[in-house]
């Protein structure tokens, strides 16, 4: 049997692979040249397509700033929420379609700056969603603005001379919230990235996956980090993989070491099977 997109992924002449998960009338998008955004929203649709599921089934949520966008360019059910607040309104749609697989899709300023109280308590909740946050250090829309996720001594718009702040250890702040997958990956690591996705979207229970990106235009510019390829490069020079290590050891120095891979997959009762534990479900009479 034929799945959503089989003509396209084998190649229809004119047509980009993944164009029933696109779309194309949005294009051309608003990501910079040699931005990894898309290489990871690549990802996101590959994996979507690998996992099997109906697309009906699915729904991405995302907040503001440059990765928000791909809420408008995939063509699923999807919405661009405010600010910081991706998640709660993730959280809104899986109560009303429990049986949707939703997708929180946005960056580290949206989803950890601004929206971090929602981020913890979603993953303490464990509510059935799948958070990938692209960071790339920084806010790339608003002007470069330092972030919570910024390195130690990095330049931004607003940290001219250096950040002085430590920045956090976002699969260390999920696995310590509740999250029950946690994983982290470069956009150079594109295969394992989705592969992890697709895994994300079969487990039961809160998902993050961190992708570390660049910003070549904000970030990259002010920290003279090179050309887009030159940067890749470097995240292949100092990524190494180390799965299964406690989350507070995945070390991320952008100028020494960058710890990748698979940290938590465990198990855990999820918002809906405690809500029941509560209040069971209503049986009809005479069951």
């Amino acid at each position: 049997m034929k799945k959503q997109g089989d003509e396209e992924l084998n190649g229809m002449p004119g047509r980009h692979p993944l164009s029933s998960l696109l779309r194309e009338d949005r294009m051309p998008h608003i990501w910079c040249p040699g931005c990894d955004i898309g290489t990871v929203f690549s990802s996101c649709l590959t994996a979507i397509h690998e996992s099997k599921i109906d697309y009906n089934n699915f729904a991405m949520v995302s907040g503001i700033g440059c990765t928000g966008r791909a809420a408008g360019y995939i063509k699923l059910d999807s919405f661009h929420t405010t600010h910081g607040r991706a998640i709660p309104f993730a959280t809104g749609l899986k109560i009303a379609k429990p049986r949707m697989k939703i997708i929180v899709f946005s960056g580290d300023g949206d989803l950890f700056t601004i929206g971090g109280n929602h981020f913890i308590h979603a993953a303490r909740r464990n509510i059935d969603l799948t958070v990938i946050c692209v960071n790339n250090f920084t806010y790339g829309m608003t002007g470069g603005q330092v972030a919570s996720t910024t390195p130690f001594n990095s330049k931004t718009s607003t940290t001219p001379q250096g950040n002085f702040e430590k920045p956090f250890n976002l699969p260390y702040m999920a696995a310590a919230a509740g999250a029950v997958y946690v994983s982290r990956w470069t956009t150079l690591h594109v295969r394992r990235l989705t592969g992890s996705i697709v895994e994300a979207f079969n487990k039961k229970g809160f998902s993050f996956i961190e992708v570390v990106s660049s910003c070549p235009t904000s970030f990259g510019r002010r920290n003279k980090l090179g050309s887009p390829l030159d940067i890749i490069q470097h995240f292949h020079k100092i990524s190494v993989i180390q799965n299964g290590i406690h989350p507070k050891d995945a070390n991320l120095d952008i100028s020494k070491e960058i710890v990748v891979g698979k940290f938590v997959d465990t198990e855990a009762p999820t918002f809906f099977d405690l809500l029941e534990k509560i209040y069971p479900p209503e049986t009809e009479k005479g069951a």
